[in-house]
């Protein structure tokens, strides 16, 4: 069994038009690859109720994506655009400052005053989160939620190539969305509709929530071979007492804890490794990692040599995972945010594949 693993190892080739563009034409009608056991199956998402069992608890993400896109011009009328990472202070005693990601051909000084497209301004106060941080703060002139909601766009994942619509603005968001911070949707979520919850909870499956923003960081790259050489971003998160409670319910009654992607399990291990008190996280999963909770995971396919890529052959085998998307590649399965989902559940070192 492979124990030392560099970024090569994560890489594979995938077809440009198996990226999904646009979101099946019912959320529940993607395609479901089931790696479960070891084994190789293609399913419908549909099929989801009849796989798991009663007593098995679901655990959904509840963040809710902001249109945290926002563009405008500095003072010499070069254009610009920020990605609010954060909302610092949202409301004006504090200062309505945010931390935003900033494409620009120049970089600005602090003190400029940028106006937005909207009729706002943005000035820019410094790095973030101290002088020599990769995010920059922002003091906006008026609340930074209400600016989004009104003037900001979705912030679709690079890979997808139009520019975000209505549909975008109501897909790429979960039907269950209510917590206001994320920058990218939890997106093997994007798979639920009220039907299919509904068809969970008759089957006797429960359901609970964390809260985890998922912030630009997601589609960084590694860019260090020695993937212990990464620094993983900060997101901010939350594990609820009730869902705590909900865990040690479905494990006293010998049901599996289900993560609905790779966001809730990383609020989920890192709550059990640092405590409920740690409201922001960095965990890098890597194989090897020892898991705490987490006993299955639905996910969506991931991009080639990226953090997500390693959590999920951490969580079910490198082997297996790696022969999982060379049959969806074959299968043309579609890939991504907007793509097909699989099901996963965690392999133990006797049972791994060689």
């Amino acid at each position: 069994m492979k124990t030392n693993f560099s970024l090569s190892d994560f890489d594979f080739t995938l077809p440009d038009e198996l990226i999904a563009q646009h979101p099946a034409a019912e959320r529940s009608g993607s395609r479901l690859l089931d790696g479960r056991g070891g084994s190789i199956a293609d399913r419908r998402f549909a099929d989801l109720p009849e796989l798991l069992q009663p007593g098995d608890l679901l655990v959904f993400n509840d963040t809710k994506v902001v249109k945290a896109r926002l563009f405008g011009q500095k003072a010499s009328g070069g254009r610009l655009e920020l990605l609010i990472e954060r909302v610092l202070s949202p409301d004006a005693e504090a200062g309505h400052e945010v931390a935003a990601h900033m494409k620009v051909s120049k970089k600005p000084l602090p003190g400029a005053v940028l106006q937005m497209d909207g009729g706002f301004s943005a000035t820019l106060l410094g790095r973030w989160p101290d002088g020599n941080g990769p995010l920059y703060r922002f003091r906006l002139s008026s609340d930074p939620y209400a600016l989004m909601a009104r003037f900001g766009h979705v912030p679709l994942p690079p890979y997808i190539s139009h520019t975000d619509s209505a549909d975008d603005e109501r897909r790429y968001q979960t039907v269950f969305a209510k917590n206001p911070g994320a920058v990218a949707a939890p997106t093997a979520a994007l798979h639920f509709d009220e039907a299919m919850l509904a068809r969970l909870a008759a089957r006797g499956v429960a359901r609970a929530s964390v809260t985890l923003h998922v912030g630009a960081g997601t589609f960084q790259p590694v860019k260090t071979e020695n993937i212990a050489d990464h620094a993983m971003h900060f997101e901010r998160f939350e594990v609820p007492a009730a869902t705590h409670e909900a865990i040690a319910a479905c494990k006293a009654r010998g049901g599996r804890v289900v993560a609905v992607g790779t966001t809730t399990v990383r609020a989920l291990e890192s709550a059990a490794k640092f405590g409920p008190g740690c409201d922001d996280t960095n965990i890098f999963i890597t194989p090897g990692f020892a898991f705490q909770v987490v006993d299955m995971l639905l996910t969506n396919f991931h991009l080639p040599k990226s953090t997500l890529m390693m959590l999920v052959s951490a969580f079910s085998g490198y082997a297996h995972i790696m022969g999982l998307y060379r049959h969806a590649i074959e299968a043309r399965y579609r890939f991504f945010s907007y793509g097909d989902a699989m099901l996963l559940d965690r392999y133990t070192p006797s049972k791994a594949l060689k």
